[in-house]
């Protein structure tokens, strides 16, 4: 029997997590992490309910539940960076540094501070082998898998971590969690950044950066409009632009966003999915993170750009100097720096970088 911490979060996927744990004869103690200190302009995150429900969760399984909070370390670790990142006219992703930093770092050495063996999370994916060549594996369920959100964790890091559902598909989570009647079974999975809520992402970043406006044009210099600050926007975005009327235009062809001249506050916009300033056969990745090896030059890889894309077939061209260099067999669609590429050999998630 081992001491297990489960990171609860107010949902299903972690609520059947304990569950399961429970079930095999280990003492688990739920822990639920606040990381982020709502204000009276935040009536939007849904901390407090989510906690009502990890206390409910507690009684029903019969284990004990403590609150942690790392809203300093997240404002330090994440939200800074999340901040900077836009700023600097990129498109970050919180939820990978979030696993690296908090859940897998502060949370991680609270629970060993509890004398825990393991620290467990109801996040979908699978490890095998043991230190220092654990292996992280993509979930079963092809359409959950989350070891993208994952590629940042080291050998240390994962030969503590357990993922329970890795081996299960959502609608089988859901059927444990109606069988064992936890009054979690019908939630509806939460979606987006806590810290930002249901509210307008705008209106959000309004509140941490100033407002830039600025010309939308096309990669040859016309003018379509006006934007309303490059933060707010990312590459291949089609929602949102305002653009019509005009007459020189191809009628009825949307306009994507397809780059961000960050010298002119110029936001560069073309007509059509397929524009070739949309599609990138190659790209450079730094701050490069691996689970273990690191994969090698000249081989083919499999790789994603963003979440819940099929793996795209690719050689990596060099690995050298803290960057990385991958050609795609096919060209990639709106290849977005600041975003994360993953690298896959087969179901084995090796790490990544930033995309550049």
């Amino acid at each position: 029997m081992s001491r297990i911490v489960v990171g609860l979060s107010g949902g299903v996927d972690s609520a059947v997590t304990a569950m399961l744990l429970k079930r095999q004869g280990h003492e688990v103690i739920g822990v639920f992490m606040k990381n982020w200190e709502a204000d009276d302009l935040e009536v939007d995150c849904p901390i407090a309910q989510d906690y009502k429900d990890v206390l409910a969760v507690g009684e029903v399984l019969g284990i004990e539940v403590e609150l942690v909070n790392f809203a300093k370390e997240y404002r330090e670790r994440v939200f800074s960076y999340f901040l900077a990142e836009y700023q600097a006219g990129r498109t970050p992703n919180p939820d990978v540094l979030c696993n690296a930093e908090i859940k897998f770092k502060a949370f991680l050495d609270h629970a060993m501070g509890l004398q825990a063996d393991f620290l467990a999370t109801g996040h979908y994916a699978r490890l095998e082998g043991v230190y220092p060549r654990r292996q992280l594996l993509k979930a079963v369920d092809a359409n959950k898998d989350q070891s993208y959100f994952l590629y940042r964790l080291n050998q240390r890091q994962i030969e503590k971590a357990l993922f329970p559902l890795g081996n299960l598909t959502k609608p089988e989570v859901r059927e444990l969690a109606r069988e064992a009647k936890l009054p979690v079974a019908t939630k509806k999975d939460s979606t987006g950044i806590c810290f930002i809520g249901e509210r307008p992402f705008r209106e959000f970043l309004q509140r941490f950066m100033p407002i830039r406006p600025g010309i939308m044009r096309t990669p040859e210099g016309r003018k379509v409009g006006e934007h309303q600050g490059l933060m707010y926007y990312t590459l291949g975005q089609r929602q949102g632009l305002g653009i019509g009327g005009l007459k020189w235009a191809e009628e009825g062809v949307p306009w994507f966003v397809a780059g961000k001249d960050m010298a002119n506050n110029e936001l560069i916009v073309v007509q059509g999915h397929d524009h070739p300033l949309l599609l990138s056969q190659t790209l450079a990745a730094a701050d490069l993170s691996w689970v273990g090896p690191a994969p090698e030059a000249g081989r083919r890889y499999g790789a994603k750009t963003r979440y819940r894309q099929q793996d795209a077939a690719c050689t990596v061209e060099g690995l050298d100097g803290g960057r990385l260099s991958l050609h795609f067999d096919e060209p990639q669609w709106a290849v977005t720096p600041g975003q994360s590429v993953v690298v896959y050999d087969g179901d084995v998630c090796l790490g990544g970088g930033i995309i550049q």
